[in-house]
């Protein structure tokens, strides 16, 4: 019988991370403290989407991938629903139309400029309606 000692090999052994430089962050990010088995942001090619604490309902950030630093307070946010925001996520077709689910028990569809917002956006393309509970899963 050998005694010989067994070394497992990690396939991670050669990986070495690197922290991201203080320009590559985004800061002062209300981020919502809801909890529900769902991402709180999305991100796609263009945007950066992170469901925000909101008063009076449930509201959203889109951020362009470019603009990093501190996120001002009064920055446009998506809001439309009346209960606050549980899940987004991108369409994988258009890199500029989200969709969001909300504990108002609605499926909003939204359609983001090209630039990205310049004021607050209130009116979604489509509202889908319906649910008999809450949307917490938007895939």
């Amino acid at each position: 019988m050998s005694f010989r000692k067994v070394v497992r090999q990690s396939k991670f052994r050669h990986v070495f991370g690197q922290p991201v430089k203080n320009d590559q962050c985004y800061e002062d990010i209300r981020v919502s403290r809801v909890t529900w088995d769902s991402t709180f942001c999305a991100v796609n090619p263009k945007f950066l989407a992170v469901i925000v604490e909101a008063s009076g309902g449930g509201a959203f950030l889109v951020l362009p991938l470019s603009k990093t630093g501190r996120i001002d307070k009064a920055y446009p946010t998506v809001c439309g629903h009346t209960g606050p925001v549980l899940d987004i996520d991108w369409c994988p077709h258009n890199d500029e139309v989200i969709a969001s689910g909300s504990e108002d028990c609605t499926v909003m569809v939204w359609q983001i400029p090209e630039n990205g917002l310049t004021s607050p956006l209130t009116e979604p393309v489509v509202v889908l309606e319906g649910h008999t509970k809450r949307v917490g899963i938007i895939t």
